[in-house]
């Protein structure tokens, strides 16, 4: 400010401090909601935007070595804290801006199902303890001999059976296994986040088994996630024009989100568009429909379909098949929203639908005669879920109670 004048040296410190205002406003905020971890990928960001703003009032003696500098920071600011914005106001389906736990990379990619889980011991930081065995499936580690030894008893479904809420020796297929005795039956977890009735067709089709004894009865809690594919425009049998493509994102099985990546947005966002390039597993169209709270024929028939497909695998090979009709948590449903894992059906309208699947497992069921489990939803409240249809503990201590008296009078 003394002459001779610099205003180019004015500007760039001027940029830096608005970069650091604009950076200390958000870190403040944050933390004020112990959202900011300094040992995290987000607490990483925060201090590499603070690196980057000294690096600038450093060298602002030196204006034009200061402009690579400050148009990164332009970029990291702009895309971390732009996209975190897009995606909390729903205008996005993901967010660059990093978060607040590791990526824990617990699914591998699968050439068939997409992802399956990935052997893998529990996270010691989390809350919840989740152990996937040699078998890649939830729980504890089995042999060969254990299972011949008992009544073995395999489920199958999506997040609700692997039971996210609730830790190891509290899931609900572990308190199924409790309640029929560990001594005489073994309760295996196939239940994977995401899956619908095709990839429990494959599951039931390749991969039933679990160290190589064969279930005496397969048991499937399914519902909700078919549900997300109501009224997708052409909808595809195999549901291969928008949920199973979208699995290989949904369950991160690219890899693309190392917690080194994940403090610059700027690189994570340039390497999701060499991905876009050049993987051949394409990321999953944006699906067409029309939004309605109408029942899907088209999904209804499908779902009937594969239903009808895994009885019948099943009965082939002498395994009893049970249908367990989903729960969901009403309460939270009931808010005039759009849960974003189902496109075209807001969330007052989707338990409508999930319990017109359930009415169509009842009925074939009953033709092909499996077992039906008829949950009733009226038993639940809001305090025994953590969202819409993951249960909390108490929830699944509920649950257990519930389905494992009927599952012990069809897979004797």
């Amino acid at each position: 400010m003394r002459r001779p004048y610099r205003f180019e040296r004015l500007i760039a410190i001027a940029l830096a401090l608005a970069f650091a205002l604009v950076i200390a406003g958000v870190a403040v905020h944050l933390s004020l909601q112990e959202k900011l971890p300094l040992y995290s990928p987000r607490g990483w960001y925060f201090l590499y935007l603070g690196a980057l703003v000294v690096l600038v009032l450093a060298l602002a003696r030196w204006p034009k070595a200061t402009l690579p500098l400050l148009s990164l920071l332009a970029l990291e600011v702009g895309i971390g804290f732009g996209s975190a914005a897009l995606y909390r106001n729903h205008w996005s389906d993901s967010s660059l801006f990093p978060r607040t736990a590791f990526a824990a990379f617990r699914m591998r990619w699968h050439p068939m199902l997409q992802a399956v889980p990935a052997p893998s011991p529990p996270d010691p930081d989390t809350l919840v303890v989740l152990n996937h065995n040699s078998a890649g499936l939830r729980g504890r580690e089995r042999t060969a001999d254990e299972l011949r030894a008992r009544t073995v008893i395999a489920l199958f479904g999506g997040s609700t059976t692997y039971d996210p809420g609730a830790s190891e020796g509290e899931s609900w297929p572990d308190l199924v296994e409790q309640a029929l005795g560990a001594d005489r039956y073994a309760v295996l977890n196939h239940g994977v986040p995401a899956y619908t009735t095709v990839e429990n067709l494959l599951q039931t089709a390749f991969y039933q088994n679990a160290y190589g004894v064969r279930p005496r009865c397969a048991v499937y809690y399914v519902g909700w996630n078919d549900v997300r594919n109501s009224h997708v425009r052409g909808l595809d049998a195999a549901y291969a024009d928008f949920h199973i493509p979208n699995q290989v994102d949904e369950l991160q099985t690219r890899r693309i989100g190392s917690p080194y990546l994940a403090v610059s947005p700027t690189l994570s966002f340039l390497l999701r568009l060499v991905v876009l390039a050049v993987d051949t597993s394409r990321p999953a169209p944006n699906p067409e429909g029309r939004v309605s709270a109408q029942p899907d024929p088209a999904l209804e028939a499908i779902y009937a379909d594969h239903l009808r497909s895994i009885s019948s695998i099943n009965r082939g090979r002498g395994v009893a098949t049970v249908w367990i009709g989903q729960v969901m948590n009403r309460a939270e449903l009931a808010e005039n929203r759009f849960d974003t894992w189902i496109p075209f059906v807001e969330d007052k309208d989707a338990w409508t639908l999930v319990a017109r699947l359930n009415g169509i497992a009842q009925r074939e069921a009953a033709a092909l005669g499996d077992t039906y489990v008829d949950v009733p939803v009226d038993a639940f409240d809001g305090g025994d879920f953590v969202d819409l249809g993951h249960f909390t503990p108490r929830g699944s201590r509920k649950f257990a109670a519930i389905v494992a008296p009927a599952l012990a009078a069809a897979c004797r």
